[in-house]
């Protein structure tokens, strides 16, 4: 089979250049569409650092699948983001001489109407809530030769749609971090906390050292709020749990719950407070979130810690190149929180040809989970892939995913009917003073009327 090697990874290449020009793509839950990756922290291997062609192809199992066969693709990738899954790709189209045609794209629209047509693509990388969409056209993941074994049961749950596992977890990125100065908390004597209570201390030992402790700017144009409601829902799942944040998504809770109202005041107390966060009120809703970042690792710093997603990283080296990872900056997970919220990325077949088998097959294996991890994509939800990290704010992430209990998706992206944009204006409108149950109310109304459309 390696003599198809050759013209396989040309006609690969030749699909590469031709996308490699399209808009970057976005996950369902990244809050607005103008927050970036995590791929602007991470450096993509090297030729040299991946491993090689023997130890990557000898464990694949091509299930049948002959030298030509061809899968059609579809996903919203592009970019460098397209490159790293080309470079996962490649010993499974050494290994077995499948011929991938790939396409993308970042409106649903386009798949939307192939699968209306009758002309769905072979595979589909896209959203979890595609997955409910699509149901009765997916192939069920059991019967494609998936390797359960290297999935936690939570991943397993959220895939799940009727008793029937349709969707592989291809990618994740939790949100649920809080980045600090590793440097600037040694000169102060801070630790990092590893439990809530511990959080909520350090925070006022902070403000009685005349220290500011967080960074909570949440301007962002029209999407304004949602670095707001984000640590909402990390406070959810510290007090909550994952289930709790689910049912709010599902309906079964509704918005103005006593648990919401206790994440919200929780959130308020730090938000609104001009001992607690730059600018105070104020700064909260007029500092840009970007900005927010930076002010943490400034000099001198103006407050100590921001809580943001992985993409903080690149923010962060943008500016300050000469930081290190680990010594200028670092991060750590919410203490404490049951489950963790973030985008995540779904694998769905329209198609059990036995190419769509074996790519099934690769992806879900131990040697697809190492080279998943290897190449840098974010994370892998395939615990095969959890020690082979090579790039170190990864390998933290990866820690602090595999030793969570759930995954959560962003509340706003996942309830239809504009509820997200409504959260966000609710929110800002709670820092600026506004009646806090009046807030939640209108919410569980808007929560309610989408759901029930």
């Amino acid at each position: 089979m390696k003599k198809h090697v050759l013209p396989i990874l040309s006609v690969l290449m030749v699909f590469v250049f031709v996308l490699a020009a399209c808009a970057p793509a976005a996950t369902e839950t990244a809050a607005p569409p103008e927050e970036p990756t995590q791929q602007e922290e991470t450096t993509a291997p090297t030729e040299e650092d991946m491993p090689t062609e023997e130890v990557m192809t000898s464990d694949i199992d091509c299930l049948g699948a002959q030298p030509g066969d061809e899968i059609s693709m579809l996903y919203q990738w592009s970019g460098q983001e397209e490159t790293n899954l080309n470079n996962i790709l490649r010993p499974f189209v050494e290994a077995c001489g499948v011929v991938i045609n790939p396409e993308s794209t970042r409106d649903q629209a386009l798949l939307d109407t192939r699968v209306q047509a009758g002309t769905p693509p072979d595979i589909a990388f896209w959203n979890v809530t595609q997955l409910a969409q699509y149901q009765d056209l997916l192939i069920p993941m059991t019967d494609l030769g998936v390797h359960e074994e290297n999935y936690a049961d939570f991943w397993k749950s959220i895939g799940t749609v009727d008793g029937l596992w349709l969707g592989l977890p291809v990618k994740a990125d939790p949100k649920t971090l809080i980045w600090y100065s590793p440097a600037n908390f040694a000169a102060s004597g801070y630790e990092v906390p590893t439990t809530w209570a511990e959080l909520d201390a350090l925070v006022e030992q902070m403000v009685a050292d005349g220290v500011t402790p967080w960074s909570l700017g949440m301007e962002s144009g029209d999407a304004t709020g949602w670095t707001g409601t984000d640590f909402v829902q990390d406070i959810m799942l510290v007090q909550q749990g994952p289930e709790y944040v689910m049912g709010i998504i599902d309906g079964t809770i509704p918005y103005n719950d006593p648990g919401v109202k206790q994440a919200w005041e929780t959130y308020g107390k730090w938000a609104m407070g001009d001992e607690y966060t730059v600018g105070g009120a104020a700064g909260t809703v007029s500092i840009g979130f970007n900005d927010a970042i930076l002010r943490v690792f400034s000099t001198p710093p103006e407050a100590m810690m921001v809580k943001q997603s992985g993409f903080a990283g690149g923010t962060i080296l943008e500016t300050y190149p000469d930081l290190v990872f680990g010594e200028g900056y670092a991060f750590f997970g919410v203490p404490e929180a049951q489950g963790l919220q973030g985008g995540s990325d779904w694998m769905m077949a329209f198609s059990d040809t036995n190419a769509v088998k074996a790519l099934v097959a690769y992806l879900s294996s131990t040697v697809g989970g190492e080279t998943w991890a290897q190449v840098g994509f974010d994370l892998t939800p395939n615990m095969a892939g959890s020690g082979a990290y090579t790039d170190p704010a990864l390998m933290q992430k990866a820690e602090i995913l595999a030793n969570a209990s759930g995954f959560t998706p962003d509340i706003g992206d996942s309830i239809p009917g504009g509820f997200g944009s409504a959260e966000f204006a609710g929110i800002t409108e709670y820092v600026n003073g506004g009646d806090l149950d009046s807030i939640l109310d209108n919410l569980a109304q808007v929560q309610a009327d989408a759901l029930a459309e």
